[in-house]
């Protein structure tokens, strides 16, 4: 079976609080890996349909500022599926005066499990563009570094 990453898109939005904020008045990069995570998590388990562990979080770039008051908007996509493991792409955005601002990436590995936490197959990824082509071909890079990296 396949499934296409629109049907596992997933966005949260927040409210920048006082309590989201750290000694120097920007977002807590704690508090926005919490929330990377979580919307990772859901676009993992839609696609899937199981519930899933996060196995690698990996390129977590902070790319500007986030502060009190300032809308958050984090995305999620699934970039490429393997046998048990999805790669998810979550994006995180700032809204402030009517501007967005892309302020952080983060590329996830989520692996299915059964309800032993087994690792259980997942449906492939369609792939239907070439921008859906080129964003596979990126996440197998990735893939290899990674795999680079544990020998």
């Amino acid at each position: 079976m396949k499934k296409r990453w629109q049907d596992s898109y997933t966005e949260q939005v927040h409210i920048l609080m006082p309590e989201h904020i750290n000694g120097s008045g920007r977002l807590f990069g704690g508090r926005l890996i919490s929330w990377i995570d979580v919307v990772a998590g859901v676009t993992a388990r839609r696609h899937s349909g199981r519930d899933v562990t996060t196995a690698c979080v990996d390129h977590l770039t902070f790319l500007g500022p986030a502060h009190v008051n300032d809308i958050v908007l984090i995305t999620g996509r699934i970039t490429w599926t393997g046998r048990t493991s999805m790669e998810v792409r979550v994006d995180t955005f700032t809204e402030s005066g009517g501007v967005r601002a892309h302020v952080n990436r983060a590329y996830l590995v989520m692996v299915a499990l059964d309800e032993n936490e087994k690792p259980v197959p997942v449906p492939m990824l369609e792939i239907e563009t070439d921008e859906d082509r080129r964003i596979w071909n990126e996440a197998m890079e990735r893939k290899e570094e990674r795999a680079r990296r544990r020998e």
